[in-house]
Protein backbone atom coordinates (compact mmCIF):
# COMPACT_ATOMS: atom_id res chain seq x y z
CA UNK A 1 0.00 0.00 0.00
CA UNK A 2 1.17 3.60 -1.15
CA UNK A 3 1.88 6.22 1.42
CA UNK A 4 -0.70 8.52 0.03
CA UNK A 5 -3.24 5.50 0.63
CA UNK A 6 -2.21 5.70 4.67
CA UNK A 7 -2.79 9.56 4.80
CA UNK A 8 -5.98 10.26 6.50
CA UNK A 9 -8.17 12.39 4.88
CA UNK A 10 -8.42 15.77 5.81
CA UNK A 11 -11.46 17.11 4.05
CA UNK A 12 -14.29 16.21 2.27
CA UNK A 13 -16.05 17.07 -1.36
CA UNK A 14 -19.66 16.77 -1.05
CA UNK A 15 -21.10 16.93 -4.67
CA UNK A 16 -24.62 18.50 -3.25
CA UNK A 17 -27.85 18.46 -5.79
CA UNK A 18 -26.34 19.11 -8.76
CA UNK A 19 -23.01 20.32 -11.28
CA UNK A 20 -24.82 22.13 -13.47
CA UNK A 21 -24.53 26.08 -12.70
CA UNK A 22 -28.16 27.18 -13.32
CA UNK A 23 -29.34 24.40 -11.23
CA UNK A 24 -27.54 25.30 -8.51
CA UNK A 25 -28.64 29.11 -8.76
CA UNK A 26 -32.05 28.23 -8.75
CA UNK A 27 -31.27 25.97 -6.20
CA UNK A 28 -29.35 28.56 -4.21
CA UNK A 29 -32.90 30.68 -4.25
CA UNK A 30 -35.33 28.00 -3.69
CA UNK A 31 -32.56 26.85 -0.21
CA UNK A 32 -32.67 29.97 0.94
CA UNK A 33 -36.25 30.85 0.99
CA UNK A 34 -37.07 28.22 2.52
CA UNK A 35 -34.21 29.02 5.06
CA UNK A 36 -35.57 32.43 5.54
CA UNK A 37 -38.72 31.02 5.85
CA UNK A 38 -37.50 28.57 8.54
CA UNK A 39 -35.78 31.09 10.79
CA UNK A 40 -38.45 33.84 10.68
CA UNK A 41 -41.27 31.47 11.59
CA UNK A 42 -39.40 29.43 14.19
CA UNK A 43 -38.44 32.81 15.68
CA UNK A 44 -41.83 34.41 15.58
CA UNK A 45 -43.63 30.99 17.06
CA UNK A 46 -40.81 31.18 20.05
CA UNK A 47 -41.37 35.07 20.34
CA UNK A 48 -45.22 34.53 20.70
CA UNK A 49 -44.72 32.13 23.06
CA UNK A 50 -42.74 33.81 25.57
CA UNK A 51 -44.73 37.50 25.18
CA UNK A 52 -48.34 36.26 25.71
CA UNK A 53 -49.25 34.51 29.03
CA UNK A 54 -51.95 32.50 27.38
CA UNK A 55 -49.56 30.46 25.67
CA UNK A 56 -47.51 29.48 28.79
CA UNK A 57 -49.20 26.26 28.73
CA UNK A 58 -47.31 22.73 28.01
CA UNK A 59 -48.34 21.86 24.45
CA UNK A 60 -46.74 25.61 23.34
CA UNK A 61 -43.64 24.70 26.02
CA UNK A 62 -42.91 21.89 24.04
CA UNK A 63 -43.67 23.70 20.76
CA UNK A 64 -41.10 26.41 21.90
CA UNK A 65 -38.11 23.45 22.41
CA UNK A 66 -39.59 21.92 19.17
CA UNK A 67 -38.78 25.44 17.17
CA UNK A 68 -35.30 26.31 19.05
CA UNK A 69 -34.52 22.88 17.69
CA UNK A 70 -35.03 23.65 14.31
CA UNK A 71 -33.63 26.26 14.12
CA UNK A 72 -29.92 24.57 15.45
CA UNK A 73 -30.70 22.36 12.87
CA UNK A 74 -31.35 23.96 10.26
CA UNK A 75 -28.94 26.41 10.93
CA UNK A 76 -26.06 23.76 11.16
CA UNK A 77 -26.88 22.91 7.71
CA UNK A 78 -28.63 24.90 5.10
CA UNK A 79 -25.67 28.03 5.65
CA UNK A 80 -23.18 25.74 4.23
CA UNK A 81 -25.74 24.53 1.07
CA UNK A 82 -26.06 27.98 0.48
CA UNK A 83 -22.38 28.54 0.39
CA UNK A 84 -21.15 25.45 -1.64
CA UNK A 85 -24.02 26.08 -4.17
CA UNK A 86 -22.47 29.31 -5.23
CA UNK A 87 -19.18 27.66 -5.02
CA UNK A 88 -17.52 25.36 -7.49
CA UNK A 89 -15.32 23.18 -4.79
CA UNK A 90 -17.47 22.21 -2.19
CA UNK A 91 -14.94 21.75 0.84
CA UNK A 92 -15.94 21.00 3.83
CA UNK A 93 -13.13 20.33 6.42
CA UNK A 94 -12.64 16.97 8.33
CA UNK A 95 -13.76 19.31 11.60
CA UNK A 96 -16.73 20.50 10.16
CA UNK A 97 -17.96 17.80 9.16
CA UNK A 98 -17.50 16.36 12.60
CA UNK A 99 -19.20 18.83 14.23
CA UNK A 100 -21.88 19.31 11.84
CA UNK A 101 -22.39 15.20 11.97
CA UNK A 102 -22.70 15.85 15.66
CA UNK A 103 -24.98 18.78 15.64
CA UNK A 104 -27.15 17.70 13.10
CA UNK A 105 -27.53 13.62 13.78
CA UNK A 106 -28.11 15.25 17.51
CA UNK A 107 -31.18 17.20 16.04
CA UNK A 108 -32.72 15.43 13.04
CA UNK A 109 -32.82 11.77 14.62
CA UNK A 110 -32.77 12.23 18.11
CA UNK A 111 -33.76 15.06 20.12
CA UNK A 112 -36.89 16.26 17.70
CA UNK A 113 -37.57 12.99 17.52
CA UNK A 114 -38.13 12.80 21.63
CA UNK A 115 -40.12 15.95 21.39
CA UNK A 116 -42.67 14.84 18.97
CA UNK A 117 -42.87 11.91 21.39
CA UNK A 118 -43.14 13.86 24.35
CA UNK A 119 -46.05 16.23 22.15
CA UNK A 120 -48.02 13.25 21.43
CA UNK A 121 -48.36 11.88 24.88
CA UNK A 122 -49.04 15.57 26.39
CA UNK A 123 -52.07 15.66 23.33
CA UNK A 124 -52.85 11.94 24.36
CA UNK A 125 -53.50 13.23 28.60
CA UNK A 126 -55.34 16.14 27.43
CA UNK A 127 -57.47 14.19 25.50
CA UNK A 128 -58.07 11.16 27.48
CA UNK A 129 -57.19 12.00 30.70
CA UNK A 130 -58.80 15.83 30.44
CA UNK A 131 -59.52 16.20 34.13
CA UNK A 132 -56.44 15.05 35.65
CA UNK A 133 -54.57 17.25 32.66
CA UNK A 134 -53.28 19.82 35.22
CA UNK A 135 -52.00 17.22 37.77
CA UNK A 136 -50.03 15.30 35.09
CA UNK A 137 -48.37 17.89 33.12
CA UNK A 138 -47.14 19.84 35.79
CA UNK A 139 -44.41 22.72 34.90
CA UNK A 140 -41.73 20.41 36.52
CA UNK A 141 -42.58 17.38 34.55
CA UNK A 142 -42.76 19.42 31.39
CA UNK A 143 -39.08 20.67 32.31
CA UNK A 144 -37.80 16.93 33.03
CA UNK A 145 -39.57 15.91 29.64
CA UNK A 146 -38.29 18.28 27.30
CA UNK A 147 -34.57 18.15 29.52
CA UNK A 148 -35.23 14.33 28.79
CA UNK A 149 -35.40 15.08 24.89
CA UNK A 150 -32.19 16.86 24.68
CA UNK A 151 -29.92 14.39 27.16
CA UNK A 152 -31.31 11.52 24.65
CA UNK A 153 -30.25 13.48 21.90
CA UNK A 154 -26.82 14.04 23.14
CA UNK A 155 -26.52 10.75 24.18
CA UNK A 156 -27.68 9.11 21.02
CA UNK A 157 -25.87 11.82 19.35
CA UNK A 158 -22.45 11.39 20.92
CA UNK A 159 -22.84 7.33 20.29
CA UNK A 160 -23.09 7.59 16.48
CA UNK A 161 -20.54 10.31 16.22
CA UNK A 162 -17.99 8.87 18.22
CA UNK A 163 -18.58 5.13 16.28
CA UNK A 164 -19.10 6.85 12.63
CA UNK A 165 -15.49 9.35 13.53
CA UNK A 166 -13.31 6.52 14.44
CA UNK A 167 -12.95 4.56 11.52
CA UNK A 168 -10.11 5.33 9.39
CA UNK A 169 -10.92 7.08 6.00
CA UNK A 170 -8.23 7.12 3.74
CA UNK A 171 -9.34 6.42 0.50
CA UNK A 172 -11.81 8.50 -1.74
CA UNK A 173 -12.72 11.88 0.09
CA UNK A 174 -15.85 12.53 -2.41
CA UNK A 175 -19.44 11.96 -0.09
CA UNK A 176 -22.44 11.69 -2.41
CA UNK A 177 -24.56 14.12 -0.26
CA UNK A 178 -25.05 17.68 0.48
CA UNK A 179 -23.85 17.60 3.89
CA UNK A 180 -22.36 15.18 6.24
CA UNK A 181 -24.38 12.66 7.69
CA UNK A 182 -23.53 8.84 9.50
CA UNK A 183 -24.94 6.59 6.36
CA UNK A 184 -23.28 8.54 3.96
CA UNK A 185 -19.99 8.91 5.66
CA UNK A 186 -19.84 5.18 6.20
CA UNK A 187 -19.52 5.10 2.74
CA UNK A 188 -15.99 6.27 2.56
CA UNK A 189 -14.34 4.10 5.48
CA UNK A 190 -11.71 2.41 4.80
CA UNK A 191 -12.32 -0.75 6.79
CA UNK A 192 -15.50 -3.14 7.47
CA UNK A 193 -18.36 -1.03 8.67
CA UNK A 194 -20.17 -3.55 10.02
CA UNK A 195 -20.02 -2.88 13.74
CA UNK A 196 -20.81 0.49 13.03
CA UNK A 197 -23.83 0.28 11.35
CA UNK A 198 -25.12 -2.24 13.91
CA UNK A 199 -24.97 0.71 16.46
CA UNK A 200 -26.39 3.23 14.40
CA UNK A 201 -29.34 0.94 13.83
CA UNK A 202 -29.61 0.34 17.56
CA UNK A 203 -29.66 4.01 18.35
CA UNK A 204 -32.30 4.41 15.38
CA UNK A 205 -34.23 1.57 17.48
CA UNK A 206 -34.01 3.68 20.37
CA UNK A 207 -34.61 6.80 19.31
CA UNK A 208 -36.55 6.37 16.36
CA UNK A 209 -38.87 3.20 16.87
CA UNK A 210 -39.13 3.91 20.46
CA UNK A 211 -40.98 7.64 20.07
CA UNK A 212 -42.50 5.77 17.20
CA UNK A 213 -44.38 3.32 19.34
CA UNK A 214 -45.30 6.12 21.83
CA UNK A 215 -46.86 7.92 19.40
CA UNK A 216 -48.69 4.94 18.12
CA UNK A 217 -50.27 4.05 21.28
CA UNK A 218 -50.84 8.16 22.28
CA UNK A 219 -52.61 8.50 18.71
CA UNK A 220 -54.76 4.98 19.16
CA UNK A 221 -55.95 5.75 21.78
CA UNK A 222 -57.00 9.33 21.25
CA UNK A 223 -58.81 8.28 18.22
CA UNK A 224 -60.49 5.37 20.04
CA UNK A 225 -61.51 8.46 22.81
CA UNK A 226 -62.73 11.01 20.00
CA UNK A 227 -65.11 8.10 18.37
CA UNK A 228 -67.14 8.07 21.68
CA UNK A 229 -67.22 11.93 21.73
CA UNK A 230 -70.99 12.94 21.90
CA UNK A 231 -70.22 16.61 20.83
CA UNK A 232 -69.35 16.89 16.68
CA UNK A 233 -67.70 20.11 17.32
CA UNK A 234 -65.86 18.91 20.38
CA UNK A 235 -64.43 16.22 17.84
CA UNK A 236 -63.91 18.72 15.17
CA UNK A 237 -61.22 20.27 17.23
CA UNK A 238 -59.36 17.35 18.48
CA UNK A 239 -58.33 16.15 15.16
CA UNK A 240 -57.68 19.45 14.34
CA UNK A 241 -55.21 19.87 16.79
CA UNK A 242 -53.91 16.31 16.54
CA UNK A 243 -53.75 16.52 12.50
CA UNK A 244 -51.27 19.43 12.51
CA UNK A 245 -49.09 17.25 14.84
CA UNK A 246 -49.47 13.96 12.82
CA UNK A 247 -48.52 15.88 9.48
CA UNK A 248 -45.32 16.20 11.08
CA UNK A 249 -44.68 13.21 12.32
CA UNK A 250 -45.68 11.60 8.70
CA UNK A 251 -43.26 13.82 6.81
CA UNK A 252 -40.58 13.44 9.94
CA UNK A 253 -40.41 9.60 11.14
CA UNK A 254 -41.24 8.52 7.11
CA UNK A 255 -38.31 10.07 5.74
CA UNK A 256 -35.68 9.53 8.90
CA UNK A 257 -36.40 5.57 9.24
CA UNK A 258 -36.20 5.01 5.93
CA UNK A 259 -32.49 6.47 6.33
CA UNK A 260 -31.46 5.47 9.21
CA UNK A 261 -33.30 2.17 10.14
CA UNK A 262 -32.31 0.14 6.91
CA UNK A 263 -29.39 -1.93 5.61
CA UNK A 264 -26.48 0.51 4.47
CA UNK A 265 -25.73 0.10 1.24
CA UNK A 266 -22.42 1.39 -0.45
CA UNK A 267 -23.60 3.49 -2.83
CA UNK A 268 -25.91 7.10 -1.75
CA UNK A 269 -28.26 7.92 -4.61
CA UNK A 270 -30.36 10.89 -5.58
CA UNK A 271 -33.40 9.54 -4.34
CA UNK A 272 -31.74 9.32 -0.97
CA UNK A 273 -30.91 12.91 -1.10
CA UNK A 274 -34.23 14.01 -1.96
CA UNK A 275 -35.60 12.06 0.82
CA UNK A 276 -32.81 13.33 3.73
CA UNK A 277 -34.36 17.36 2.27
CA UNK A 278 -37.64 15.84 4.14
CA UNK A 279 -36.32 16.08 7.63
CA UNK A 280 -33.42 18.20 7.45
CA UNK A 281 -35.05 20.85 5.39
CA UNK A 282 -38.70 20.95 5.40
CA UNK A 283 -39.62 19.74 8.17
CA UNK A 284 -38.31 22.75 9.99
CA UNK A 285 -39.54 24.91 7.80
CA UNK A 286 -43.41 23.58 8.29
CA UNK A 287 -43.11 22.79 11.94
CA UNK A 288 -44.05 26.83 12.49
CA UNK A 289 -46.94 27.44 10.13
CA UNK A 290 -48.38 23.67 10.29
CA UNK A 291 -48.92 24.43 14.30
CA UNK A 292 -49.71 28.41 13.96
CA UNK A 293 -51.88 28.41 10.73
CA UNK A 294 -55.00 27.06 12.33
CA UNK A 295 -54.34 27.68 15.96
CA UNK A 296 -56.55 30.72 16.82
CA UNK A 297 -54.41 31.20 20.29
CA UNK A 298 -51.23 31.66 18.17
CA UNK A 299 -53.41 33.82 15.68
CA UNK A 300 -54.41 36.02 18.76
CA UNK A 301 -51.10 36.21 20.32
CA UNK A 302 -49.63 37.45 16.71
CA UNK A 303 -52.30 40.27 16.59
CA UNK A 304 -51.53 41.34 19.98
CA UNK A 305 -47.57 41.09 19.54
CA UNK A 306 -48.14 43.36 16.09
CA UNK A 307 -51.39 45.49 17.77
CA UNK A 308 -53.47 44.47 15.35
Amino acid sequence: MGKENQTYLTEFILLGFSSDQQTQILLFVVFLLIYLLTVFGNLLIIVLIHADSRLHTPVYFFLKNLSFADLYFSTSIIPQLLLHLLVMRKVISFAGCSIQIATACSVAGCTESALLAVMSYDRYVAVCKPLHYSSIMTHWVCVQLALGSWASGAVVSLVDTTFTLCLPYRGSNIINHYFCEPPALLKLASTDTYSTEMTIFVMGVVILLAPVSLILFSYWNIISTVIWMQSGEGRLKVFSTCGSHFTVIVFFYGSTIFTYMRPNSRKMNESDKVISVFYSIITSMMNPFIYSLRNKHVKEAFRKVTGR
